[in-house]
């Protein structure tokens, strides 16, 4: 039927939107991070999150647009809203005695407790389309270290360390185009935020194009758009196949640290794209496969590496095109998951994650400020279902603790050094279908 015929929807989005605006505004932007790839979240949705993330071929909750657009067509008339607990509780490095350019000891980041909300809210427009609302925490990473970490470099401030946080809220559509196929497209809407503390060394001509733009500004923010689109496809009575893209997400420079990220402050977010299937084994067990893949390497304030000689070129200064940044990889994440439905009431989920080396160990130096080592993740989850509109979700994450040793002859010379982080994630959800 025509979107027109739907009046009271019309109210019930635009309260809902309200509502999780507000909320995650309020919530994400004091702080925001997850358990990740990179700065990536592992998944989204608690449901998602129990299978570490797996499930582009099983969509279960409105938050599965985030994943794959086309699986909203099939979870049905729902709201769904949740809040994760996430702790990188053990994330810092190690400056070895071998040098002197970072005293050496064992540095480990305050702040060890984040709350992330989201909310997802989804309509039937009929048996062959729907129309959906999703809003999330889109990654983030923090660090802050009580000591002038670069000290030795020349005058440089305390705590040192990085706040960035991203918010995304998508609108989806799916249709199904022939009989078990569908397709989804969701247009995002992002914004993101970002502080630097403590870098006053790395602020001057000799390291950056633009001095009074790399630290102590505060809070920055910046918008961005995107798109993220997918097919889902049951191909017999127990396969089903999915794919799923998500575009660049074209941010707003961060103009109060253009000296700090290459092309003047641009921090955009990399494209990602994964596949997936989900197998029933049983009529109760279903067994999930995704190859997902984060494309870091075409954000070049990601990407560019930071044991570059700017001494010897001055394109490498910070804020410049081909300035220093965090030497990120692309990232190849294949995740396994198994659902277990046990009973009407109850269902059980559980996960494991491998993902490709982030970064070597040469871009170890500025790392320390986004430790993001983890590659191997483990989930548990479960759902109850109280009523036959009422459940509750709960996921439990666990990132194993990953090290990455290596030195920086550019800036610490025979300096080694390590950086390591370990994560927790435990998150509960409330779903009503109506």
């Amino acid at each position: 039927m025509p979107w027109s015929l739907y009046p009271d929807t019309r109210s019930r989005v635009s309260r809902f939107v309200r509502i999780g605006a507000g909320l995650l505004t309020a919530s994400c932007f004091c702080h925001s991070a997850h358990a990740t790839n990179g700065y990536s979240p592992t998944g989204f949705g608690t449901i998602n999150k129990g299978m570490v993330g797996a499930g582009v071929a099983l969509p279960q909750d409105a938050m599965t647009a985030a994943t794959n657009p086309a699986g909203m067509g099939l979870v049905g008339s729902r709201t769904d809203v949740g809040l994760a607990l996430f702790s990188p509780s053990d994330r810092g490095f190690t400056a070895n005695d071998d040098g002197m350019y970072i005293e050496p000891g064992d540095y480990t980041s305050e702040n060890d407790y984040f709350l992330i909300p989201h909310f997802g809210w989804n309509k039937q427009l009929s048996e062959h389309s729907s129309f959906g609302i999703s809003i999330g925490g889109n990654g983030g990473m923090n660090t802050e270290y009580d000591t002038a970490v670069f000290g030795n470099f020349g005058d440089a401030s305390s705590p040192t360390g990085v706040d960035f946080s991203q918010l995304f809220l998508g609108a989806t559509y799916a249709h199904e185009v022939s009989q078990g196929h569908w397709l989804g497209i969701m247009p995002i809407v992002a914004v993101q935020r970002f502080e630097a503390k403590g870098l006053e060394p790395f602020d001057n001509p000799y390291m950056t194009t633009a001095t009074g733009k790399v630290t102590n500004n505060g809070y920055d923010v910046s918008w961005g758009y995107g798109v993220r689109i997918g097919w889902i496809g049951k191909v017999s009575e127990q396969l089903s196949l999915a794919a799923s893209y998500q575009s660049r997400l074209y941010m707003s420079e961060f103009e109060d640290y253009e000296g700090l990220f290459a092309e003047q402050g641009d921090f955009d977010t990399p494209s990602t794209w994964v596949i997936g299937l989900a197998y029933a084994a049983t009529p109760d067990v279903t067994l999930v496969l995704d190859y997902q893949r984060i494309n870091y390497g075409e954000v070049k304030s990601l990407s560019n590496g930071n044991d570059l000689n700017f001494f010897s070129n001055p394109d490498y200064r910070l804020g410049s095109d081909e300035g220093l940044g965090f030497g990120w990889d692309d990232m190849n994440i294949l995740k396994l998951g198994i659902q277990w439905e046990y009973n009407p009431q109850w269902t059980f989920r559980a996960g494991y994650s491998h993902a490709s080396e982030l970064f070597e160990g040469g871009q170890a130096l500025f790392n320390i400020l986004a430790p993001a080592t983890i590659r191997d993740h483990i989930s548990l989850g479960s759902t109850y279902s109280y009523s036959d509109s009422n459940r509750v979700s709960m996921s439990l994450t666990h990132a194993l603790e990953e090290k990455v040793e290596g030195s920086n002859p550019v800036f610490t010379g025979s300096q080694t050094g390590s950086v390591q982080m370990e994560q927790w994630e435990i998150e509960l959800s409330w779903t009503h279908l109506f």
